[in-house]
Protein backbone atom coordinates (compact mmCIF):
# COMPACT_ATOMS: atom_id res chain seq x y z
CA UNK A 1 0.00 0.00 0.00
CA UNK A 2 1.40 3.32 -0.85
CA UNK A 3 1.58 7.12 0.66
CA UNK A 4 -1.29 7.97 -1.37
CA UNK A 5 -3.27 4.82 -0.87
CA UNK A 6 -3.29 4.79 3.01
CA UNK A 7 -3.68 9.08 3.08
CA UNK A 8 -6.62 9.22 0.70
CA UNK A 9 -8.24 5.81 0.97
CA UNK A 10 -8.37 5.27 4.94
CA UNK A 11 -7.55 8.44 6.51
CA UNK A 12 -11.05 9.96 8.35
CA UNK A 13 -12.31 12.72 6.41
CA UNK A 14 -11.85 15.10 9.00
CA UNK A 15 -8.24 14.65 9.80
CA UNK A 16 -7.33 14.47 5.39
CA UNK A 17 -9.24 17.97 5.36
CA UNK A 18 -7.11 19.34 8.00
CA UNK A 19 -3.69 17.31 6.53
CA UNK A 20 -4.59 18.72 2.62
CA UNK A 21 -6.34 21.61 3.46
CA UNK A 22 -4.36 23.36 5.97
CA UNK A 23 -0.80 23.01 4.11
CA UNK A 24 -2.62 23.88 0.96
CA UNK A 25 -3.71 27.29 2.38
CA UNK A 26 -0.88 28.37 3.66
CA UNK A 27 1.31 27.21 0.30
CA UNK A 28 -1.38 29.53 -1.44
CA UNK A 29 -1.59 32.01 0.86
CA UNK A 30 2.38 32.40 0.60
CA UNK A 31 2.01 32.92 -2.84
CA UNK A 32 -0.89 35.42 -2.45
CA UNK A 33 1.64 37.06 0.02
CA UNK A 34 4.41 37.53 -2.17
CA UNK A 35 2.09 38.79 -5.12
CA UNK A 36 1.05 41.34 -3.11
CA UNK A 37 4.82 42.29 -2.06
CA UNK A 38 5.35 42.18 -5.79
CA UNK A 39 3.04 45.02 -6.33
CA UNK A 40 4.27 46.70 -3.15
CA UNK A 41 7.67 46.57 -4.55
CA UNK A 42 6.60 48.01 -8.08
CA UNK A 43 4.21 50.71 -6.81
CA UNK A 44 6.58 51.84 -4.05
CA UNK A 45 9.81 51.08 -5.34
CA UNK A 46 9.30 52.30 -9.15
CA UNK A 47 5.95 54.29 -9.12
CA UNK A 48 2.83 54.29 -10.99
CA UNK A 49 3.70 53.65 -14.10
CA UNK A 50 5.88 50.57 -14.09
CA UNK A 51 2.85 49.36 -11.59
CA UNK A 52 0.26 50.56 -14.52
CA UNK A 53 2.72 48.32 -16.67
CA UNK A 54 3.06 45.32 -14.81
CA UNK A 55 -0.98 45.51 -14.91
CA UNK A 56 -1.11 45.97 -18.34
CA UNK A 57 1.10 43.00 -18.90
CA UNK A 58 -0.23 40.58 -16.70
CA UNK A 59 -3.38 38.84 -18.47
CA UNK A 60 -0.57 38.01 -20.95
CA UNK A 61 1.71 36.39 -18.44
CA UNK A 62 -1.02 34.17 -17.17
CA UNK A 63 -1.44 33.29 -21.30
CA UNK A 64 1.99 31.91 -21.00
CA UNK A 65 1.06 29.84 -17.85
CA UNK A 66 -1.86 28.28 -19.27
CA UNK A 67 -1.13 25.86 -21.60
CA UNK A 68 1.37 24.07 -18.82
CA UNK A 69 -1.63 24.43 -16.45
CA UNK A 70 -4.13 22.98 -18.64
CA UNK A 71 -1.45 19.70 -18.63
CA UNK A 72 -0.97 20.05 -15.19
CA UNK A 73 -4.47 19.85 -14.07
CA UNK A 74 -5.79 17.83 -16.78
CA UNK A 75 -3.17 14.79 -16.02
CA UNK A 76 -3.73 15.39 -12.20
CA UNK A 77 -7.48 13.99 -12.27
CA UNK A 78 -6.90 10.95 -14.42
CA UNK A 79 -3.31 10.28 -12.75
CA UNK A 80 -5.23 10.32 -9.42
CA UNK A 81 -8.40 8.10 -10.48
CA UNK A 82 -5.96 5.54 -11.87
CA UNK A 83 -4.50 5.31 -8.65
CA UNK A 84 -7.46 5.20 -7.12
CA UNK A 85 -8.31 2.17 -9.53
CA UNK A 86 -5.15 0.50 -8.51
CA UNK A 87 -3.73 1.39 -12.10
CA UNK A 88 0.01 2.19 -10.83
CA UNK A 89 1.64 1.84 -14.19
CA UNK A 90 -0.96 3.68 -15.72
CA UNK A 91 -0.45 6.69 -13.69
CA UNK A 92 3.16 6.82 -14.09
CA UNK A 93 2.61 6.88 -18.10
CA UNK A 94 0.16 9.80 -17.74
CA UNK A 95 2.66 11.57 -15.86
CA UNK A 96 5.51 11.29 -17.49
CA UNK A 97 3.68 12.28 -20.96
CA UNK A 98 2.31 14.94 -19.22
CA UNK A 99 5.93 16.53 -17.78
CA UNK A 100 6.94 16.31 -21.77
CA UNK A 101 3.96 17.44 -23.00
CA UNK A 102 4.43 20.50 -20.77
CA UNK A 103 8.18 21.35 -21.17
CA UNK A 104 7.32 21.40 -25.58
CA UNK A 105 4.31 23.57 -25.02
CA UNK A 106 6.14 25.80 -22.68
CA UNK A 107 9.07 26.49 -25.36
CA UNK A 108 6.35 27.19 -28.09
CA UNK A 109 4.22 29.44 -26.15
CA UNK A 110 7.17 31.26 -24.75
CA UNK A 111 8.97 31.88 -27.53
CA UNK A 112 5.45 33.09 -29.61
CA UNK A 113 5.17 35.79 -26.66
CA UNK A 114 8.42 37.04 -26.84
CA UNK A 115 7.71 37.88 -30.64
CA UNK A 116 4.22 39.26 -29.79
CA UNK A 117 4.46 41.61 -27.13
CA UNK A 118 5.60 45.05 -28.52
CA UNK A 119 2.61 44.35 -31.01
CA UNK A 120 0.03 43.12 -28.14
CA UNK A 121 1.21 46.24 -25.46
CA UNK A 122 0.23 48.61 -28.74
CA UNK A 123 -3.34 46.83 -29.30
CA UNK A 124 -3.80 47.58 -25.71
CA UNK A 125 -3.62 50.97 -26.26
CA UNK A 126 -0.47 51.69 -24.43
CA UNK A 127 2.00 53.95 -25.72
CA UNK A 128 5.64 55.59 -25.20
CA UNK A 129 7.41 54.73 -21.89
CA UNK A 130 4.09 52.68 -20.29
CA UNK A 131 4.62 50.28 -23.24
CA UNK A 132 8.10 49.78 -23.21
CA UNK A 133 8.16 48.85 -19.81
CA UNK A 134 5.46 46.26 -20.02
CA UNK A 135 7.04 44.90 -23.03
CA UNK A 136 10.09 44.48 -21.01
CA UNK A 137 8.00 42.77 -18.08
CA UNK A 138 6.07 40.13 -20.22
CA UNK A 139 9.46 38.97 -22.28
CA UNK A 140 11.25 37.90 -19.28
CA UNK A 141 8.30 35.27 -18.42
CA UNK A 142 8.13 34.79 -21.84
CA UNK A 143 11.55 34.09 -22.76
CA UNK A 144 12.25 31.51 -19.32
CA UNK A 145 9.14 30.14 -19.85
CA UNK A 146 10.16 26.72 -20.91
CA UNK A 147 11.78 26.67 -17.11
CA UNK A 148 9.41 27.86 -14.91
CA UNK A 149 5.60 27.10 -15.89
CA UNK A 150 6.40 23.38 -14.86
CA UNK A 151 6.67 24.20 -11.30
CA UNK A 152 2.74 24.45 -10.73
CA UNK A 153 2.10 20.88 -12.48
CA UNK A 154 5.40 19.15 -10.15
CA UNK A 155 3.10 20.67 -7.08
CA UNK A 156 0.28 18.81 -8.08
CA UNK A 157 2.12 15.71 -8.41
CA UNK A 158 3.53 15.80 -5.22
CA UNK A 159 0.15 16.27 -3.99
CA UNK A 160 -0.86 13.32 -5.69
CA UNK A 161 1.97 11.44 -4.29
CA UNK A 162 0.81 12.41 -0.72
CA UNK A 163 4.01 14.89 -0.10
CA UNK A 164 1.60 17.77 1.35
CA UNK A 165 3.82 19.09 3.81
CA UNK A 166 6.64 19.13 0.92
CA UNK A 167 4.38 20.85 -1.58
CA UNK A 168 3.45 23.68 1.46
CA UNK A 169 7.32 23.79 1.29
CA UNK A 170 8.47 24.63 -2.02
CA UNK A 171 5.65 27.43 -2.19
CA UNK A 172 7.03 29.25 0.93
CA UNK A 173 10.76 28.34 -0.65
CA UNK A 174 9.20 29.76 -4.07
CA UNK A 175 7.23 32.50 -2.72
CA UNK A 176 10.44 33.69 0.06
CA UNK A 177 12.96 33.30 -2.61
CA UNK A 178 11.23 35.21 -5.13
CA UNK A 179 10.45 38.09 -2.59
CA UNK A 180 13.76 38.35 -1.55
CA UNK A 181 15.60 38.71 -4.69
CA UNK A 182 12.69 41.19 -6.09
CA UNK A 183 13.61 43.59 -3.01
CA UNK A 184 17.39 43.47 -3.99
CA UNK A 185 16.81 44.14 -7.61
CA UNK A 186 14.64 46.97 -6.96
CA UNK A 187 15.51 48.55 -3.98
CA UNK A 188 19.29 47.84 -3.32
CA UNK A 189 20.16 46.85 -6.92
CA UNK A 190 17.96 49.84 -8.33
CA UNK A 191 17.12 47.97 -11.77
CA UNK A 192 13.89 48.19 -13.08
CA UNK A 193 10.58 46.67 -14.15
CA UNK A 194 12.22 43.75 -15.79
CA UNK A 195 14.24 42.75 -12.32
CA UNK A 196 10.29 42.07 -10.47
CA UNK A 197 9.65 39.16 -13.75
CA UNK A 198 13.08 38.32 -13.19
CA UNK A 199 12.98 37.48 -9.93
CA UNK A 200 9.83 35.42 -9.71
CA UNK A 201 10.82 33.40 -12.69
CA UNK A 202 14.37 32.65 -10.72
CA UNK A 203 12.28 31.83 -7.86
CA UNK A 204 9.90 29.29 -9.94
CA UNK A 205 13.06 28.06 -11.83
CA UNK A 206 14.64 26.79 -8.37
CA UNK A 207 11.43 25.95 -7.25
CA UNK A 208 10.54 23.58 -9.97
CA UNK A 209 14.14 21.98 -10.23
CA UNK A 210 14.12 21.32 -6.25
CA UNK A 211 10.36 19.50 -6.87
CA UNK A 212 12.09 17.49 -10.20
CA UNK A 213 14.70 15.70 -8.39
CA UNK A 214 12.67 12.99 -5.98
CA UNK A 215 10.49 12.16 -8.94
CA UNK A 216 13.87 11.36 -11.52
CA UNK A 217 15.23 9.38 -8.45
CA UNK A 218 12.21 7.40 -8.05
CA UNK A 219 11.56 8.45 -5.03
CA UNK A 220 7.56 9.29 -4.97
CA UNK A 221 4.10 7.21 -6.04
CA UNK A 222 4.85 8.54 -9.37
CA UNK A 223 7.40 7.42 -11.42
CA UNK A 224 9.15 8.22 -14.62
CA UNK A 225 8.59 5.83 -17.48
CA UNK A 226 8.29 5.64 -20.88
CA UNK A 227 5.40 7.84 -22.20
CA UNK A 228 2.72 6.29 -24.04
CA UNK A 229 1.07 9.09 -26.44
CA UNK A 230 -2.23 8.28 -28.05
CA UNK A 231 -5.24 10.15 -29.16
CA UNK A 232 -7.11 8.78 -26.16
CA UNK A 233 -4.58 10.01 -23.71
CA UNK A 234 -4.68 13.42 -24.94
CA UNK A 235 -8.01 13.82 -25.14
CA UNK A 236 -8.82 12.90 -21.66
CA UNK A 237 -5.41 14.86 -20.33
CA UNK A 238 -7.11 18.02 -22.35
CA UNK A 239 -10.82 17.51 -21.25
CA UNK A 240 -10.10 17.45 -17.74
CA UNK A 241 -7.73 20.19 -18.31
CA UNK A 242 -9.98 22.28 -20.44
CA UNK A 243 -11.85 23.57 -17.64
CA UNK A 244 -8.77 25.85 -15.93
CA UNK A 245 -7.48 26.47 -19.69
CA UNK A 246 -10.70 28.30 -19.88
CA UNK A 247 -10.56 30.00 -16.73
CA UNK A 248 -6.71 31.13 -17.29
CA UNK A 249 -8.04 32.37 -21.11
CA UNK A 250 -11.40 33.39 -20.91
CA UNK A 251 -10.30 35.48 -17.45
CA UNK A 252 -7.34 37.37 -19.19
CA UNK A 253 -9.85 38.28 -22.31
CA UNK A 254 -11.69 39.84 -19.97
CA UNK A 255 -8.85 41.43 -18.57
CA UNK A 256 -7.66 42.75 -21.57
CA UNK A 257 -11.41 44.18 -22.39
CA UNK A 258 -11.27 45.53 -19.01
CA UNK A 259 -7.87 46.98 -19.33
CA UNK A 260 -8.54 48.33 -23.04
CA UNK A 261 -11.74 50.23 -21.84
CA UNK A 262 -10.16 51.59 -18.63
CA UNK A 263 -6.99 52.68 -20.90
CA UNK A 264 -9.76 54.75 -22.61
CA UNK A 265 -12.22 55.53 -19.42
CA UNK A 266 -9.71 56.75 -16.67
CA UNK A 267 -6.09 56.35 -17.96
CA UNK A 268 -3.17 55.13 -16.20
CA UNK A 269 -5.10 55.63 -13.06
CA UNK A 270 -7.75 53.74 -13.71
CA UNK A 271 -5.65 50.76 -14.58
CA UNK A 272 -4.06 50.69 -11.32
CA UNK A 273 -7.25 50.79 -9.74
CA UNK A 274 -7.99 47.48 -11.26
CA UNK A 275 -4.58 46.43 -10.53
CA UNK A 276 -5.36 47.11 -6.60
CA UNK A 277 -8.31 45.39 -7.02
CA UNK A 278 -6.76 42.38 -8.72
CA UNK A 279 -4.30 42.19 -6.05
CA UNK A 280 -6.80 42.08 -3.67
CA UNK A 281 -8.47 39.33 -5.36
CA UNK A 282 -5.19 37.16 -5.31
CA UNK A 283 -5.03 36.88 -1.15
CA UNK A 284 -8.70 35.43 -1.55
CA UNK A 285 -8.25 33.67 -4.71
CA UNK A 286 -5.82 31.37 -3.74
CA UNK A 287 -6.84 30.80 -0.68
CA UNK A 288 -10.19 28.93 -2.36
CA UNK A 289 -7.80 27.66 -4.63
CA UNK A 290 -5.75 26.06 -1.72
CA UNK A 291 -8.40 24.54 0.19
CA UNK A 292 -10.37 23.11 -2.82
CA UNK A 293 -7.68 21.90 -5.27
CA UNK A 294 -5.53 19.93 -2.05
CA UNK A 295 -8.57 17.95 -1.81
CA UNK A 296 -8.95 16.71 -5.47
CA UNK A 297 -6.74 14.01 -5.40
CA UNK A 298 -8.32 13.01 -2.29
CA UNK A 299 -12.02 13.28 -3.99
CA UNK A 300 -10.18 11.61 -7.70
CA UNK A 301 -8.91 8.83 -5.63
CA UNK A 302 -12.23 7.95 -3.78
CA UNK A 303 -14.60 8.72 -7.01
CA UNK A 304 -12.26 5.76 -8.93
CA UNK A 305 -12.50 3.64 -5.93
CA UNK A 306 -16.33 3.91 -5.84
CA UNK A 307 -16.58 5.41 -2.40
CA UNK A 308 -19.06 7.84 -2.68
CA UNK A 309 -20.28 8.34 0.81
CA UNK A 310 -16.44 9.27 1.66
CA UNK A 311 -16.15 11.86 -1.40
CA UNK A 312 -19.27 13.16 0.01
CA UNK A 313 -17.83 13.74 3.64
CA UNK A 314 -14.78 15.10 2.26
CA UNK A 315 -16.35 17.81 0.04
CA UNK A 316 -18.43 19.23 2.76
CA UNK A 317 -15.57 20.28 4.44
CA UNK A 318 -14.31 22.09 1.47
CA UNK A 319 -17.92 23.77 1.20
CA UNK A 320 -17.61 25.12 4.44
CA UNK A 321 -14.17 26.09 4.43
CA UNK A 322 -14.50 27.85 1.39
CA UNK A 323 -18.00 30.04 2.75
CA UNK A 324 -15.85 30.82 5.49
CA UNK A 325 -12.81 32.53 3.67
CA UNK A 326 -15.01 34.06 0.91
CA UNK A 327 -17.47 35.86 3.83
CA UNK A 328 -14.43 36.63 6.09
CA UNK A 329 -12.51 38.44 2.81
CA UNK A 330 -16.17 40.31 2.09
CA UNK A 331 -16.15 41.80 5.67
CA UNK A 332 -12.18 42.92 5.99
CA UNK A 333 -12.19 44.16 2.19
CA UNK A 334 -15.37 46.61 2.81
CA UNK A 335 -14.04 47.75 6.11
CA UNK A 336 -10.77 48.87 5.26
CA UNK A 337 -10.86 49.85 1.96
CA UNK A 338 -8.57 52.74 2.24
CA UNK A 339 -6.12 50.77 3.95
CA UNK A 340 -5.74 48.66 1.33
CA UNK A 341 -5.43 51.20 -1.15
CA UNK A 342 -2.78 52.62 0.29
CA UNK A 343 -0.59 49.57 -0.14
CA UNK A 344 -0.37 50.02 -3.06
CA UNK A 345 -0.62 53.49 -3.83
CA UNK A 346 1.47 56.27 -2.75
CA UNK A 347 -0.16 58.51 -0.40
CA UNK A 348 0.70 61.37 -1.99
CA UNK A 349 -1.49 60.90 -4.80
CA UNK A 350 -4.76 61.32 -2.51
CA UNK A 351 -7.22 61.39 -5.82
CA UNK A 352 -6.00 58.22 -6.77
CA UNK A 353 -6.64 56.45 -3.56
CA UNK A 354 -9.90 58.06 -3.64
CA UNK A 355 -10.71 56.26 -6.20
CA UNK A 356 -9.39 52.83 -4.97
CA UNK A 357 -10.88 52.82 -1.71
CA UNK A 358 -14.90 53.29 -3.33
CA UNK A 359 -13.68 51.06 -5.80
CA UNK A 360 -12.64 48.46 -3.29
CA UNK A 361 -16.21 48.99 -1.36
CA UNK A 362 -18.21 47.91 -4.13
CA UNK A 363 -15.53 45.05 -5.00
CA UNK A 364 -16.17 43.45 -1.64
CA UNK A 365 -19.42 42.41 -2.51
CA UNK A 366 -17.97 39.95 -4.99
CA UNK A 367 -16.64 37.76 -2.80
CA UNK A 368 -20.51 37.33 -0.77
CA UNK A 369 -20.88 34.35 -3.26
CA UNK A 370 -17.63 33.61 -4.70
CA UNK A 371 -17.48 30.52 -3.00
CA UNK A 372 -20.48 28.45 -4.53
CA UNK A 373 -19.66 28.45 -8.48
CA UNK A 374 -15.65 27.92 -7.08
CA UNK A 375 -16.42 25.27 -4.72
CA UNK A 376 -18.59 23.32 -7.55
CA UNK A 377 -16.37 23.87 -10.32
CA UNK A 378 -13.41 22.06 -8.42
CA UNK A 379 -15.63 19.20 -7.22
CA UNK A 380 -17.03 18.25 -10.46
CA UNK A 381 -13.11 18.42 -12.32
CA UNK A 382 -12.10 16.14 -9.41
CA UNK A 383 -14.83 13.12 -10.02
CA UNK A 384 -14.09 13.69 -13.68
CA UNK A 385 -17.04 15.89 -15.16
CA UNK A 386 -14.95 18.56 -17.14
CA UNK A 387 -18.15 19.52 -19.04
CA UNK A 388 -20.01 21.16 -15.73
CA UNK A 389 -16.37 22.23 -14.84
CA UNK A 390 -16.25 24.10 -18.11
CA UNK A 391 -19.94 25.51 -17.94
CA UNK A 392 -19.22 27.29 -15.09
CA UNK A 393 -15.50 28.02 -15.63
CA UNK A 394 -16.09 29.85 -19.09
CA UNK A 395 -19.84 31.45 -17.61
CA UNK A 396 -17.40 33.04 -14.96
CA UNK A 397 -14.42 33.96 -16.58
CA UNK A 398 -16.14 35.56 -19.79
CA UNK A 399 -19.80 35.38 -20.72
CA UNK A 400 -21.15 36.72 -17.54
CA UNK A 401 -18.39 39.54 -17.08
CA UNK A 402 -18.86 40.77 -21.20
CA UNK A 403 -23.03 40.58 -20.60
CA UNK A 404 -22.42 43.14 -17.15
CA UNK A 405 -20.33 44.76 -19.15
CA UNK A 406 -23.24 45.79 -21.57
CA UNK A 407 -25.73 46.39 -19.25
CA UNK A 408 -23.87 48.17 -16.55
CA UNK A 409 -22.33 50.46 -18.48
CA UNK A 410 -24.37 53.35 -17.94
CA UNK A 411 -22.56 53.73 -14.83
CA UNK A 412 -19.37 53.73 -16.36
CA UNK A 413 -16.09 52.92 -13.81
CA UNK A 414 -18.83 52.23 -11.24
CA UNK A 415 -20.22 49.49 -13.70
CA UNK A 416 -16.70 47.69 -14.16
CA UNK A 417 -16.27 47.47 -10.38
CA UNK A 418 -19.80 46.42 -9.76
CA UNK A 419 -19.34 44.03 -12.44
CA UNK A 420 -17.41 41.53 -10.07
CA UNK A 421 -20.60 41.23 -8.03
CA UNK A 422 -22.98 40.44 -10.72
CA UNK A 423 -20.98 37.60 -12.30
CA UNK A 424 -20.23 35.63 -9.22
CA UNK A 425 -23.87 36.03 -8.11
CA UNK A 426 -24.99 34.69 -11.73
CA UNK A 427 -22.24 31.85 -11.95
CA UNK A 428 -23.75 30.60 -8.24
CA UNK A 429 -26.90 30.31 -9.77
CA UNK A 430 -25.60 28.35 -12.49
CA UNK A 431 -23.66 26.29 -10.28
CA UNK A 432 -26.79 25.38 -7.63
CA UNK A 433 -28.53 24.41 -11.19
CA UNK A 434 -26.10 22.08 -12.00
CA UNK A 435 -25.90 20.69 -8.40
CA UNK A 436 -29.60 19.93 -8.18
CA UNK A 437 -29.74 18.16 -12.00
CA UNK A 438 -26.41 16.21 -10.48
CA UNK A 439 -28.19 14.98 -7.34
CA UNK A 440 -29.30 11.59 -7.43
CA UNK A 441 -25.98 10.65 -9.21
CA UNK A 442 -23.69 12.58 -6.39
CA UNK A 443 -26.30 11.26 -3.62
CA UNK A 444 -25.50 7.17 -4.51
CA UNK A 445 -24.13 4.70 -2.54
CA UNK A 446 -20.45 3.36 -2.54
CA UNK A 447 -20.02 0.73 -4.97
Amino acid sequence: MTTSDRLFGETKPSRLFLMAAIPGAISMLSSSLYQTLDGVFVGQGLGSTPFAALNLAMPFVIINFSLADLIGVGSSVPISISLGQGKGHEANEIFSAAVVMIILSSTALGILMYAAAPLLMSLMGAAGEFRDLAVQYLRVYAMLSPVTTIVFAMDNFMRISGKLKSSMGLNIFMSACSGILEWLFIFAFGWGIWSAALATCMGMALSATIAFIPFALGRRTLRFVRPRFSAALIRRIISCGTPNFLNNIAGRITSIVFNMMLVRMGGQDAVSTYGVLMYTDGLVQPLLYGTCDSLQPALGYNWGAGKRTRVRAIEKYCIAAAAIISLTAAAVVHTIPDTIASLYVDRSLPALITATTGALSLFSFAFVTRWIAFVTQSFMLAIEKPRYAAAISISTALIFPMLLLLILSPLGLDGIWLNFAGTNTLAAMLAIAILLRERKNLMKGDD
